[in-house]
């Protein structure tokens, strides 16, 4: 059916021939079309990586295959979604070993960006957790790879936008726990140096990000609020949760009815809703225990956030930089704060050692911001891509909807590696996506 559809951040917009299936049999006869196609989750990456002219979805082939309850691995098809899942693995007493902040992706979404979460510098990514998955190649063929098997298909996966084939079923491992509330620690930062040092001080808990308001100028440059997070015990929680601690949180969500007009998010909205965000915690310290909802997943409370940016929609821009690149980091925050284009999310995590062919990740700060789309964002844009790469960064491609194909060359040093596989597995370029004709990676094929 053809349709107009973008990703998360509604830029680009592109019709599109999407099609769906239930039984494999459906995408054995999808796969031998002669159109090419990019599979496609929930379209919860932000620019252009799940689209195409022709989509292939995977949000009906959502069925739980296995769980093992007693060792905690937990077997499914690639379109279920982590919100099906926790619903199914809370209860039993274990959770997702690696969320990103929003749950509504799918499995295969989250392996082909190996996503990350608040915990990367303890637990990895989503690839340091996989057993097995398999995958459907350009040919039809259907193969299973672990870092036994397919080496070099497992490692390209992670990370590899979709490009590798058509992620089908995946075996991962979950994380134990003992009720479904998070002891929560949160710390109000006056600049963007003390927030460093806390990142620093508070490095052992699992749990770590920081909202950071990225227009404040002056002695308090970079204020920000650190949150911290740990799994809570059954010790740890107030007495009346202890009758059901595994029990899954209310669903209280609300809808963003509409698009906002382009004027409505400007400099001075930006500066209040930062403010009040900052001044929201009256205490330099607050400890609590919340649910794992608001914790993990605050913005998922809304449903439709993305329509506060506008009908043009918006670019997440998000970069690491090594961790000592900590001048990087100010640069690139005070080229912000002067160009006056704030971001609601400003969000700062650290990741830990990781050492991958096209994961996002390695060891450094990694900062996300997004922008609403306007006249001289995309050059702006540029000219941030030059700071990233001063300081030896790169970008996240599951949020990328602009950048140039040197950008991706220059901070992805195994990438010709991956061109490789993909040359080798998807040899006619069947399986390719504007953003990987747009990075060179299958145009021309």
């Amino acid at each position: 059916m053809k349709k107009n559809i973008g990703n998360w951040g509604n830029y680009p917009v592109i019709e599109s021939n999407e099609e769906s299936f239930v039984f494999n049999e459906q995408l054995d006869v999808l796969i031998k079309e002669e159109q090419p196609f990019i599979p496609r989750g929930n379209g919860r990456c932000y620019g252009d990586a799940s689209l195409a002219e022709r989509t292939i979805s995977m949000l009906k082939y959502d069925k739980i295959l296995s769980f093992d309850t007693q060792q905690g691995v937990f077997e499914c098809q690639s379109g279920i979604t982590l919100d099906q899942v926790l619903t199914v693995i809370v209860p039993a007493g274990w959770f997702l070993p690696v969320t990103p902040g929003t749950k509504f992706i799918t499995i295969g979404g989250a392996l082909g960006s190996d996503v990350h979460g608040k915990n990367h510098h303890i637990d990895g990514s989503i690839s340091n957790h996989v057993i097995d998955f398999d995958l459907v190649l350009a040919s039809g063929d259907t193969v299973t790879c672990s870092p036994g098997s397919y080496p070099d298909l497992f490692e390209a996966t992670f990370g590899g936008m979709g490009l590798t084939g058509v992620i089908t079923r995946v075996k991962f491992k979950l994380k134990k726990i003992e009720t479904s509330l998070i002891r929560q620690k949160q710390i109000k930062a006056a600049n963007l140096q003390e927030l460093i040092g806390l990142f620093d001080q508070y490095k052992d808990y699992t749990y770590s990000v920081a909202w950071i308001d990225c227009l404040k100028k002056g002695k308090h440059f970079g204020r920000s609020i650190l949150m911290l997070g740990e799994h809570a015990t059954l010790a740890e929680i107030p007495e009346n949760d202890r009758k059901d601690p595994l029990k899954l949180p209310k669903n209280k969500q609300i809808v963003f009815p509409f698009n906002l007009p382009s004027w409505f998010l400007n400099s001075f909205t930006v500066k209040a809703f930062n403010l009040l965000f900052y001044t929201k915690n009256f205490k330099k310290e607050i400890n609590n225990v919340v649910s794992y909802e608001p914790f993990f997943y605050p913005l998922d409370a809304v449903l439709h956030w993305n329509r506060m940016y506008g009908k043009s929609g918006f670019v997440q821009y998000q970069f690491v930089l090594p961790l000592n690149a900590r001048d990087g980091l100010i640069e690139i925050l005070h080229r912000i704060s002067d160009e006056g284009l704030g971001s609601f999310l400003a969000v700062l995590k650290v990741f830990g050692k990781q050492d991958s062919m096209i994961s996002f990740p390695k060891e450094g700060y990694t900062l996300a911001l997004d922008f609403p789309v306007r006249e001289g964002l995309l050059n702006f844009l540029d000219e941030l891509d030059k700071l990233v790469l001063k300081y030896h960064g790169r970008l996240y491609m599951s949020k990328d909807a602009r950048m140039k194909p040197g950008m991706l060359v220059a901070g992805y040093p195994d990438l010709e590696k991956f061109k490789q596989i993909i040359k080798k597995y998807n040899p006619e370029g069947k399986i390719r996506s504007v953003q990987s004709d747009r990075l060179l990676l299958t145009a021309g094929n």
